[in-house]
């Protein structure tokens, strides 16, 4: 079995804040933040919020199926962001976990094509990630439960 790490919804407020806290103090001021969904959809919630910034933009990418599965390589989903939104825009790319980092590296690759910076922001990140996040919570090597995932998606009771 997998070993695994259980982050709550309290240690999850803690890690949004203090991973925005680490944002500020870098001085880096992001004009836009980019989600990676659907992982990093509730993080960059948060720490839209604490960074007080309104513009927010979603990436969907598919790569995991299940625990510790998943495709041969991620891939971006429509509708993909358009470039001339990003056009020149300092961006903070926001997404739960650096596993591999194949999610982040794609999305970085993309972004870079058309945004004037871009630096990611992950809950936590595995040694094993090909990419090195500027801000990270947390590091491990063990798969993380999340507050979000944590329970088996809802089925109609009423049938």
């Amino acid at each position: 079995m997998t070993e695994r790490e259980t982050l709550t919804w309290d240690g999850f407020g803690r890690a949004g804040r203090e991973l925005a806290q680490a944002v500020a103090d870098d001085g880096y001021q992001p004009d836009l933040i980019l989600a990676i969904t659907r992982g990093g959809l509730v993080p960059a919630g948060a720490v839209s919020y604490a960074l007080d910034i309104k513009n927010l933009h979603l990436v969907n990418v598919e790569f995991y199926t299940g625990v510790d599965e998943r495709l041969d390589l991620p891939v971006m989903l429509p509708p993909v962001p358009r470039g001339a939104d990003l056009s020149g825009a300092t961006v903070l790319i926001v997404d739960d976990v650096a596993d591999t980092g194949e999610t982040l590296r794609l999305v970085r690759e993309y972004c870079a094509e058309h945004v004037a910076q871009a630096r990611c922001a992950v809950i936590y990140e595995k040694p094993r990630s090909v990419v090195k996040c500027e801000y990270v919570w947390a590091r491990t090597d063990k798969w993380i439960t999340f507050p979000w995932s944590a329970e088996p998606p809802v089925v109609s009771q009423t049938s």
